[in-house]
């Protein structure tokens, strides 16, 4: 089975899960395979399933629960990011927003039980390997919540004064630092090893998206663009400009490919990041929307 198969396989199972069977809210069991597919490119589940193959992937059934679990908390992320009270986006890949599409009520409860539906999937294979699922759930809820997860990167723009390190890091780089050492804890490796790579691969996605808000167009993206501007947000493009930016993109992703740990599919590592690269450097308005939806 391919990468992308066992992905969208454990995804989908995880979902079916929380969609339950008999009576249950029809609209928010709806909601729930809505919101989570079709998917965009799935980067941070495949970051994650490349470093436990990486690392021998001894145990597929836990790294499978552990790519959909961190896609999961992705898609509840999105969802919430979109509602009136943050963004008030009306599509997402390309499709109505989840609050456009079922109403704001059943968005808020479709993200919350992304959320928890993620770490009940984690919690399901704790007999596989006790340890390895307890370290699973710490680094996703430390990547997750406060102080230093997402919501700490959403909490952020709230702020009168914005750290735009800790905000770059929280809101863009928790889930990537979160794929790298999720996936390396699957395959019963440490954890620490593994932050640099993802912190680097974040930064370059939040430069990479800068980019791309200010360079796309919606029916690229399949999402609003502009958004930077719109919220008054801090951006890569403002501070350094197009081109500047993307020569930031271009090393931060060279030290990534630097940072990667010594482990047997080093080599297919960064050959992965080099690939990402490739698709994450803009070249020019209007590119294909392949390149979207990370």
């Amino acid at each position: 089975m391919g990468m992308s198969t066992r992905i969208e396989t454990a995804i989908s199972s995880a979902v079916a899960v929380g969609q339950g069977r008999g009576a249950v809210p029809p609209r928010l069991a709806s909601a729930l395979g809505y919101a989570t597919a079709p998917g965009g490119a799935r980067i941070r589940p495949t970051i994650l399933m490349s470093v436990a193959m990486a690392c021998r992937d001894d145990q597929p059934k836990l790294s499978d629960a552990a790519a959909s679990a961190l896609e999961m908390i992705h898609c509840a992320s999105l969802v919430h990011d979109d509602l009136p009270c943050f963004d008030d986006a009306e599509i997402r890949r390309g499709k109505p927003s989840v609050h456009r599409a079922y109403s704001e009520p059943l968005a808020v409860l479709t993200g919350d039980s992304l959320i928890v539906l993620a770490f009940e999937t984690l919690a399901r294979h704790s007999a596989i390997a006790p340890e390895r699922v307890a370290q699973l759930i710490m680094i996703l809820a430390q990547r997750t919540g406060m102080p230093g997860g997402i919501c700490a990167g959403q909490g952020w723009e709230s702020e009168t004064e914005i750290d735009l390190s800790a905000y770059h890091q929280a809101k863009t780089g928790a889930l990537f630092i979160a794929a790298t050492q999720m996936g390396a804890v699957s395959a019963g490796q440490e954890a620490e090893p593994w932050f640099e790579l993802g912190a680097r691969i974040g930064e370059a996605f939040q430069v990479a998206d800068d980019l791309r808000d200010a360079l796309y167009d919606a029916e690229t993206l399949g999402k609003p663009v502009g958004q930077d501007d719109l919220h008054g947000r801090p951006n890569a493009v403002s501070l350094l400009g197009v081109q500047g930016a993307i020569s930031r993109l271009k090393d931060i992703l060279g030290g990534a490919i630097a940072s990667i740990p010594s482990c047997p599919g080093e080599a297919q590592l960064a050959a992965m990041v080099r690939t990402y690269a490739e698709r994450l450097t803009p070249v020019a308005p209007n590119v294909s929307a392949t390149r979207s939806n990370v």
